[in-house]
């Protein structure tokens, strides 16, 4: 029977647990597992902060793995055959219904309410629906990608969920060649939209974090200036970002913390006329005042939210990984690779911040 570390309920230790082999439907696909990650996501769900998650799951959400089962014919979202032995990653988003206002007519399924998600809203008792196992399971009509060659495993789950997830707060970004852009968090998500804000064509990249260890990879991805939130205040952050960007605050702000604090003082940040976009507060932090006078209207600043990621980023990380893979590194992000006896270990270097990227490595 295939080992899985399972989370069996929020602030529980993690157990490695054999489950049950599936049964591989017509259209389904059984991967052996080669990587997973452990994302801030995990940490909050077990924490117990995500509502309707039904314990016990097995974590893990974006994975790559090698097909060792086909039910019959299956293909790739260009029409690819999927065949035994071909590497593979998934959209981790499920069963988006393509019938209701949020799909068909906002074009926002993010927000589809059918929608389901491996790792986070399959229980251990419907299979092996998550990445932290031997095997993982995808159900039929599962959107999958076959891996270009240029991709390997490791580069891909380096970029993990944060990089579509930053791919996203890009495109609400809009950035313009030769934007100042500052962004508040230097975890997987921060890091990997300051990469691609430089990507992007920005003018200047500005990253605001900490501990030393993720801003010393974000000077190594090429970004102008880090600023340590431990080191300074909010008031010399602020002086700060305003002397680098000609007295007037940043074209554009990415806020990637999820710390309610960090967006009043991102908000402030930000130049008369620009852009504010908020992917961080993934889970209910709390609140913060703000002065819609001064902070928002009178400022003419433009607000945008943005909630995980669909295909489409997920499809164009592959791309970008292909493209600009060898130029970036972004392996360079994983610190620590984790067996699932480990996956305890895990959860706290990540919740404490003692790694940039943690991997989890089943076999």
């Amino acid at each position: 029977m295939p080992l899985a570390a399972v989370m069996t309920a929020p602030h529980k230790p993690i157990e490695v647990q054999n489950l049950p082999a599936p049964n591989v439907e017509p259209g389904g696909i059984l991967l052996e597992t080669i990587f997973s990650e452990v994302c801030g996501t995990d940490v909050h769900l077990h924490h117990g902060r995500l509502a309707g998650v039904p314990y016990p799951i097995i974590p893990g959400h974006v994975s790559v793995g090698r097909v060792v089962e086909t039910g019959g014919a299956v293909t790739d979202i260009e029409g690819q055959p999927i065949s035994v032995g071909a590497v593979v990653t998934f959209l981790d988003v499920h069963a988006t219904c393509q019938n209701c206002f949020y799909c068909l007519v906002a074009k926002a399924s993010t927000r589809c309410p059918q929608r389901k998600v491996y790792g986070i809203t399959y229980s251990a008792n419907e299979g092996l629906l998550g990445g932290w196992g031997e095997y993982i399971y995808l159900k039929p009509k599962v959107k999958t990608i076959i891996l270009p060659t240029s991709v390997p495993p490791e580069r891909l789950i380096a970029g993990g969920c944060g990089l579509p997830t930053a791919l996203h707060a890009i495109e609400r970004a809009a950035i313009t060649l030769g934007d100042s852009v500052v962004v508040q968090g230097s975890g997987p998500v921060g890091l990997n939209v300051a990469i691609l804000a430089l990507l992007s064509g920005a003018g200047r990249v500005i990253v605001i974090g900490d501990p030393s260890n993720r801003l010393a990879i974000a000077k190594e991805f090429g970004v102008d200036e880090v600023i340590s939130v431990a080191e300074t205040s909010p008031e010399q952050r602020l002086e700060r970002v305003k002397a680098l960007t000609g007295g007037r605050g940043a074209d554009l702000t990415i806020e990637a913390t999820g710390v309610p604090a960090a967006v009043k003082e991102g908000m402030q940040m930000t130049r008369d006329g620009g852009r504010y976009v908020i992917v961080g507060q993934y889970t209910d932090a709390g609140e913060v005042s703000i002065n819609p006078h001064t902070e928002i209207n009178k400022k003419h600043l433009e607000i945008r939210g943005c909630w995980g990621s669909d295909f489409s980023h997920f499809y164009r990380m592959v791309n970008v990984l292909a493209r600009y893979g060898d130029r970036i590194g972004w392996e360079r992000m994983i610190t620590r690779s984790y067996g699932l006896d480990e996956m305890n270990i895990a959860l706290a270097d990540v919740a404490a911040g003692q790694v940039v990227k943690a991997v989890v490595k089943p076999r």
